[in-house]
């Protein structure tokens, strides 16, 4: 069954496999032991931390193991922002970081601290020129991911390390879904990554902090891992960990590998908007991770999809609120801006057969065909004329009947009503399901108001207003959830 999930987690490398089990029987003893057992288990972890050294491009002892890629996280945020806090208590981070990223910022506001939160543009990526200008006296660290678990865009780390040097403000950057591609460019001050990303064994992350960077580990200390990363090391894993990561680095084996995955992703990015009707890939086409590519199809709830695809033989993950047992689109995709009904993310792993993506571009439109089929959608995507909607000619509910604020709002304020389509209690992609059937129901010019409460709508009814050319006016509060107005134009 092909696994296409190596964002989330990647296959454990026949290395890593092979270092776990001959560790276990050599590196269980206590590496702070002076006794023989002990001695070989010390062997083994320097040998690790040397090895993660090389493949980071640091030096040894600016390494530390922790129990995961999150813990190394939010270490290195508390223990960065705790060791600045004379120089100021501002945390700058993008808006498209790692949840990991997010709920340190969280837990830091909660004591006190401020954040500012970086828009990316469509793409996800973020402007260094963005970055330049909310730097202040009072920043005392910035996060900035080395490229997006999401949708694979890569942030331009290097002009914003040396913005960061410049102004005397400590960057981290979250490396786990470009460290096993290479090492990460900049002067950057703190790193993390997580070893179930490169192939090794989950329950193991790296965290970095170069010689000079202030640094003030925080809760409870003791002697291992240089006082940031409390507790026994699991060394069999860490030894697993490094000799992956260092296997991938080793000849040209890793550049062949991505540059082969990149013509598949690049295949993938083409002939999906081709197979498929109303599709929107998302992502920066260039600068972006080899192995990734993910897209949103319009009238597709996201869950069905992947079970459909789960049952076809393929292993995918999505970002759609409709996947979610909250509900809400994901943070990476309202940042941007892009449709996130019926999203698909593709992650190839090392070795992924190019007979595998084939026959995944074979049975995806039939897949996105039975999705809609089931939701009442035309086979080819497409509008009808048979609205499902509530409509009426007359005004629309007190809460709904008053247009959104935006461009347009004067001249809209003149028309009638038009159309009310009430999708409240439906859920992705049921509200823009509805609006695509009513919107031919209206003459040019004339209006259609979505009722919904589903978060989702917020984000898809703009994504598909640009995807289909029509206006999108805005929304304003209703008595449930929101009124949302969208004026037709083509």
């Amino acid at each position: 069954m092909p696994y296409f999930d190596a964002a989330s987690a990647a296959p454990l490398h026949p290395v890593a496999r092979e270092a776990l089990l001959a560790s276990l029987d050599e590196g269980w003893a206590d590496p702070a032991r002076l006794y023989r057992e002990g001695r070989r288990a010390r062997l083994l972890l320097n040998a690790a931390r040397e090895a993660a050294a090389e493949a980071v491009g640091c030096r040894p002892d600016e390494v530390v193991f922790t129990p995961s890629g999150t813990q190394a996280v939010h270490s290195g945020v508390s223990g960065a922002l705790a060791a600045r806090r004379r120089a100021g208590r501002r945390l700058l981070h993008s808006a498209v970081e790692h949840s990991t990223v997010l709920h340190a910022a969280e837990v830091h506001t909660a004591a006190g601290g401020s954040r500012t939160e970086l828009a990316v543009d469509r793409t996800g990526r973020v402007a260094a020129g963005d970055v330049a200008a909310a730097l202040s006296p009072d920043t005392a660290l910035v996060c900035l991911q080395s490229a997006n678990h999401e949708v694979g865009t890569e942030q331009p780390v290097e002009e914003v390390a040396a913005l960061c040097q410049e102004a005397g403000v400590p960057l981290l950057v979250d490396a786990a879904q470009s460290l096993p591609w290479g090492p990460v460019p900049g002067g950057w001050s703190l790193l993390a990554a997580s070893a179930h990303k490169w192939g090794g064994p989950p329950g193991v992350g790296l965290l970095a902090v170069r010689k000079g960077t202030r640094f003030a580990p925080q809760g409870p200390r003791d002697e291992r891992e240089a006082g940031r990363s409390p507790g026994f090391e699991n060394i069999p894993a860490i030894v697993a960990a490094a000799a992956s990561l260092r296997a991938l680095r080793a000849g040209q084996e890793t550049a062949t590998e991505a540059a082969r995955l990149r013509k598949l992703v690049d295949r993938i990015r083409t002939r999906v908007p081709e197979l498929v009707p109303d599709v929107e890939v998302v992502g920066h086409p260039v600068h972006r991770l080899p192995h990734l590519v993910t897209f949103s199809c319009l009238y597709v709830d996201g869950e069905a999809l992947l079970h459909e695809l789960d049952r076809a033989g393929f292993s995918v993950s999505s970002g759609s609120s409709c996947t979610s047992s909250t509900l809400t689109p994901s943070h990476v995709l309202r940042a941007m801006g892009v449709l996130s009904e019926g999203n698909v993310r593709v992650s190839l792993p090392y070795g992924t057969d190019e007979a595998e993506v084939e026959r995944f571009l074979e049975v995806l439109p039939t897949v996105v065909h039975s999705v809609r089929e089931r939701l009442g959608v035309p086979a080819a995507g497409q509008e009808t004329v048979a609205a499902t909607a509530v409509r009426g000619t007359e005004a629309a509910p007190a809460a709904a009947a008053e247009e959104p604020g935006g461009p347009g709002e004067s001249e809209a304020s003149a028309e009638p009503a038009g159309l009310v389509v009430d999708s409240l209690g439906k859920r992705c992609p049921l509200p823009v399901i509805e609006l695509a059937k009513a919107i031919l129901e209206v003459p040019v010019g004339g209006t259609v108001t979505v009722l919904a409460d589903d978060e989702a709508a917020r984000l898809d009814i703009p994504a598909w207003c640009a995807m289909r050319e029509q206006e999108y006016v805005g929304e304003r509060a209703a008595e449930r959830g929101a009124a949302y107005l969208v004026r037709r134009r083509a």
